[in-house]
């Protein structure tokens, strides 16, 4: 039986739309024009969903809205709310949501994004039901319904995270998944696109610290010949090319609070203008976002915006960090032999019990990507099939050893300052293990000025 919707809102002609956009996507639904009367059908009545406006009768401050919604959680904690505003106050939503509310949509909304809105609202509800989460779950029960050959690990905080991003990879629910530095974060939006169903479409990541401020919407919208000086062509924006599939938006944290503007209407009303052109475009994209950064710090401290990290977050992961799962180190370290062997021509290599002990020791403060460059180096200076614990500690400390005439500045006239700046770059990342948050600290660079010096060089990490 398709699901039950009960619209709440007081101006008839709006439940009347929306009961019709309802009943033509399949769905069934009851209008209620008052707070009272949506109370007593969610008395009488089951519903699987709610559709409520903030306001009713003459206030337009909101609590009316914020009261019901307290009411219908207090009545029907498991049924989702979707709260309907206007664009000027989603700070009304976004007090909403921390009351409980699943998703909201603003006025005038277009049927495609409310449709969207319900379907994934409802598809999580579903996919919660259908395999609750489970404390012990193991890999070979994910294994049996999703494809996770490329996350690796045992580690049962790991496997509880990955358990719930496999399971809701089937909707179209925002995510945003968080954790430090070379945990895997990309590795794991993968997985989700890959067992989505948006599979067979493009996958498009896009490294935000590294797009410069003043190209922001020319890289993310896409541009007309003739935009801005040196615009000669077309071009397409990284929406546009992900239609269909997902988008992978990493380091959502170096956004500037301009970009942020209009990354938050892009995600809420799923258009966007083309630079250059004033006809809107619809977009339909699977939202993935990361970050190493505490966003709630960031909206604390009004670096961040709130009604954006609601819009994001619609599903938050966490990926612990290695020291966190030192029982995946043997694993991981398996894999990587393996894919580094294939790549060297060793399909022979291996690793001793005391070497593997004493990486298990250590504190990655790099992560998984540090294990891996670690691995890497220890392969390329020894000739042997098995690495031994010399390998490595020669491996990690291979950036140290470096001869005096490079710790020292460089002879007048031999070296431009871009080439002092890039080569100390370099020495920084290699001194990091490629710690991108490490490397702009002690370069005294914010993350975002790093990316753009990357850019300007060439340097690939």
């Amino acid at each position: 039986m398709t699901a039950m919707v009960l619209i709440i809102d007081d101006d008839q002609s709006v439940t009347a739309s929306l009961a019709l956009m309802l009943k033509q996507a399949g769905y069934r639904s009851k209008s209620a024009y008052s707070p009272q009367e949506a109370l007593e059908k969610l008395d009488k009545e089951r519903f699987e969903l709610v559709l409520q406006d903030m306001n009713f009768s003459r206030q337009t401050t909101g609590e009316e809205g914020l009261e019901l919604l307290a009411q219908i959680k207090t009545r029907q904690p498991s049924v989702p709310v979707i709260l309907i505003t206007a664009w000027g106050s989603i700070s009304l939503a976004v007090k909403g949501m921390k009351a409980g509310a699943a998703d909201f949509v603003t006025k005038p909304w277009t049927n495609q994004q409310l449709l969207l809105s319900v379907r994934t609202v409802l598809g999580l509800i579903a996919v919660d039901k259908e395999s609750p989460k489970a404390k012990n779950i193991t890999r070979e029960q994910i294994e049996t319904n999703y494809q996770i050959s490329n996350c690796i690990g045992n580690n049962t905080n790991f496997l509880q995270v990955l358990e719930i991003a496999t399971r809701v990879s089937t909707t179209d629910a925002s995510i945003l998944i968080t954790g430090e530095s070379g945990t895997g974060k990309e590795v794991l939006a993968e997985v989700i696109h890959q067992n989505s169903n948006r599979r067979n479409k493009p996958f498009i990541k896009v490294n935000l610290g590294a797009i410069p401020y003043s190209l922001f919407e020319s890289e993310m919208f896409g541009h007309t010949r003739g935009a801005f000086t040196n615009a000669i062509q077309d071009r397409k924006g990284r929406f546009e090319v992900a239609a269909g599939g997902t988008i992978f938006l990493d380091e959502i944290g170096d956004l500037e609070p301009s970009s942020q503007v209009k990354m938050l209407r892009v995600l809420q009303d799923r258009s966007y203008e083309v630079l250059g052109s004033s006809r809107t475009q619809m977009v339909d994209v699977r939202i993935i976002a990361a970050t190493n950064r505490s966003l709630a710090d960031m909206v604390a401290k009004g670096e961040f915006r709130e009604d954006l990290l609601y819009r994001l977050n619609l599903i938050s992961l966490h990926l612990p960090a290695l020291r966190e799962r030192i029982d995946d180190i043997p694993l991981l370290i398996k894999h990587f032999l393996k894919s580094i062997g294939k790549t060297y021509h060793r399909n022979d290599l291996s690793i001793s019990n005391d070497a593997l002990k004493w990486l298990q020791n250590l504190a990655w403060p790099g992560n998984i990507r540090q294990l891996r460059h670690v691995i890497e180096r220890a392969v390329l200076i020894t000739n042997q099939n098995i690495l031994e614990k010399d390998d490595f500690a020669v491996s990690l400390g291979f950036e140290q050893r470096e001869t005096d005439s490079t710790n020292t500045l460089p002879n007048v006239g031999s070296m431009t300052l871009d080439e002092i700046e890039k080569a100390m770059i370099l020495k920084c990342l290699k001194h990091h293990m490629g710690n991108i948050s490490k490397t702009a600290e002690s370069l005294g660079l914010t993350r975002t000025s790093l990316y753009r010096r990357f850019e300007k060089y060439g340097i690939k990490v």
